[in-house]
């Protein structure tokens, strides 16, 4: 978006402001824009009087100061050698009247500002001319409209490095040939222009080589500023450098001190975008401490602020620029002292995620009679927070991997085991489990790394990955046995008995549930003896034993009643339906799935509800209701969708296509 600079009267009553700043990280390309605007500006005869441009380096090491710029001024207005005022007030004065007196309008471009002292001095006497300043800081000194500007959308980045190759010779074909290089190359970039521009010279340079060679130059370096700065030119054609690392340093070095530790060690935390109080705990800090510094941060574009739906401060996260994380992690790498601040740092976060999740998770599985879990007052808040902090969760569980965070990193799988699941986000729990699984082997815990081979087996069958769930359970299972933990073994079985079911082997997933079954009723668990006979039912209607299965089901709902799983209840009600409905009792059928519906639509069990609205219009089918069986997969459709569950959506919404109205 170019600055709005028309001077047209109209205009100008509406928009009183002088006064323009282009604002954003270094390298966005805010000098780009300004000129840019500028030309367009003349063109259009704006501004007859002409640009006035001073570079004030504001970020260089030896920044120009307002009586150097001023004098740089003067000599473009004409003033020069014997008519230049001998003092820096003269001098001023001399500027500001010459810019009164002029009558045709100017435009004047204050560059890489980096604060008040650079540019107050210099702005014009008159409200007849416009400024433009350009900054890495937002101006507070006065008021301006601020332009801010963001990184490129990929779609941007890909053609700005499509079009600088195809400048220098429009044969080049490579982004033609390699689009998926090309837009690994934008992301590594970061999509700043700076970057983009530098990534472009390069393939220029090499122009016998494929995009995908530097793509896998800067994969490998792990740094792309290491790369791209050793490929870079040095300057552009106006002399200016076109180098990222000093760009990046610049910045830092202009921080107070707690704003260069709060930049450092936010660069070591999970996730692309943290949450106040996550920083805070990287921090060591309350959240009323460390927000001040946050906000600073972005004001010197740093941090990008991205405010949640509830507005309040405590719920703002914050997104660092990829390439500001890794010169940042770089800084701390590099030093002994900052290196074990960070890795206090990391172990902080670990343990305030850790806490949150275990309290989050206790809420979903929470039953009547058991303690109020902390800090969350029901299934919705701790759902949302989750769901804020999933990919922070997510990340910090791949700690895991450094022994010094194992241990933390799979108590902290084992909180989001339900979550995961509950979302249907299986990529996720399938990389959380694979993690916690490979610490807790590492670490020498069998009866952890039991547990996460469990979990990982239910991951595997959720994402339709069903041999590979049966070796994880098996191993869990084995592992249960090893250690002689019987609970866990009755788990391992119960799981693996639902693989098994779901790879089509009725039979021993009959003879795997009986093992769980009869492990819980020893172990005197109600709940997961329910479980056990759910599963158990199911089992059994495969094997076409319908009667045993209504059996099975109705002890399971009985069960999980008792016990007051209200959810698994839900979970019994539909089984027990599918079970009738295979005894061709469809009229019990339907009435046993409206009692699961009611449960799954009071836990807002989107999944749960798809499943059960897509086996009534089954029902419904049957006995030639057609017009309540299209509107039971309608539902279906949107409790899907809202279930994460694209195919499923499209495939009911397809029949209920085919069902007259």
């Amino acid at each position: 978006m170019l600055p709005h600079l028309s001077p047209d009267e109209d205009d100008t009553a509406a928009l009183p402001l002088l006064i323009f700043a282009v604002t954003g990280m270094g390298g966005i390309g805010k000098t780009a824009l300004a000129v840019e605007a500028a030309h367009r500006a003349r063109a259009r005869g704006w501004f007859p009087g002409g640009t006035l441009f001073v570079d004030l380096r504001g970020y260089d090491d030896d920044p120009a100061t307002a009586d150097q710029a001023v004098l740089a001024l003067l000599d473009a207005l004409g003033v020069r050698d014997r008519d230049l005022p001998p003092t820096p007030e003269r001098q001023y004065d001399a500027y500001r009247e010459l810019l009164s007196e002029r009558r045709d309008r100017m435009l004047l471009i204050l560059d890489n500002a980096s604060g008040p002292s650079q540019y107050l001095p210099l702005l014009p006497g008159t409200d007849h001319h416009r400024v433009l300043i350009t900054s890495r800081d937002r101006p507070d000194a006065l008021p301006v409209r601020l332009i801010d500007l963001e990184t490129l959308i990929p779609g941007d980045s890909v053609a700005l490095v499509t079009r600088a190759l195809h400048d220098t010779d429009e044969r080049d074909d490579r982004p033609a040939r390699e689009p998926g290089a090309l837009r690994e190359l934008a992301d590594l970039c970061g999509h700043l222009p700076l970057a983009l521009q530098i990534a472009a010279g390069m393939l220029r340079r090499r122009r016998r080589r494929d995009i995908a060679s530097l793509v896998a130059e800067i994969r490998d370096a792990g740094d792309p500023t290491a790369v791209l700065d050793r490929g870079s030119p040095g300057t552009d054609m106006y002399g200016r450098s076109l180098v990222l690392r000093p760009v990046l340093e610049t910045s830092y070095r202009r921080l107070s001190p707690d704003q260069a530790r709060l930049l450092r060690l936010l660069c070591l935390a999970p996730g692309a975008e943290t949450g106040t109080e996550a920083v805070a705990a990287l921090a060591d800090l309350d959240a009323e401490s460390v927000l001040p510094l946050l906000e600073d941060l972005a004001a010197r574009h740093l941090v990008t602020p991205v405010r949640r739906s509830n507005g309040t401060a405590s719920a703002m996260r914050w997104r660092l620029h990829d390439l500001v994380r890794v010169f940042g992690a770089g800084v701390v790498a590099g030093d002994a002292g900052l290196w074990e601040e960070g890795e206090a740092a990391r172990e902080r976060v670990l343990g305030f995620y850790y806490r949150w999740a275990d309290a989050a998770d206790d809420r979903l599985r929470w039953l009547p009679g058991m303690a109020e879990p902390e800090r969350f007052d029901d299934r919705a808040q701790a759902l949302a927070w989750l769901d804020g902090e999933r990919a922070g969760l997510v990340a910090a569980v791949g700690w895991g991997r450094e022994e010094r965070f194992a241990g933390a990193a799979v108590r902290l799988a084992e909180c989001l085991g339900e979550y995961l699941s509950w979302r249907r986000y299986f990529d996720d729990w399938i990389a959380v489990e694979e993690a916690a699984r490979e610490a807790a082997h590492r670490s020498g815990d069998r009866l952890d790394e039991a547990g996460a081979w469990n979990n990982l087996g239910l991951a595997l069958r959720n994402a339709g990955r069903v041999e590979e769930a049966i070796d994880a359970h098996t191993q869990a299972r084995d592992l249960f046995q090893a250690t002689e933990n019987r609970y866990g073994e009755g788990i391992a079985w119960n799981n693996l008995g639902l693989a098994l079911r779901e790879a089509g082997r009725a039979g021993k997933a009959i003879d795997a549930h009986t093992q769980a079954r009869d492990l819980y009723q020893a172990a005197e668990d109600r709940n997961s003896e329910a479980m056990a006979w759910n599963n158990l039912g199911s089992a059994l209607r495969e094997a076409g034993r319908a009667g045993e299965a209504i059996d099975a089901h109705t002890r399971a709902r009985a069960l999980f009643r008792a016990t007051g799983d209200r959810r698994r209840e839900a979970t019994a009600w539909h089984n027990l339906g599918v079970a009738l409905w295979k005894a061709d009792r469809v009229e019990e059928a339907i009435e046993a799935y409206g009692k699961s519906l009611e449960a799954y639509r009071g836990f807002e069990d989107w999944y749960g509800e798809g499943q059960v609205l897509r086996n009534l219009a089954v029902a419904h089918q049957a006995v030639r209701r057609p017009a309540e069986a299209r509107a039971a997969l309608l539902g279906a459709a949107d409790a899907f969708t809202r279930a994460n569950a694209p195919a499923e959506a499209a495939e009911v919404r397809a029949r209920a296509a085919e069902q007259p109205e």
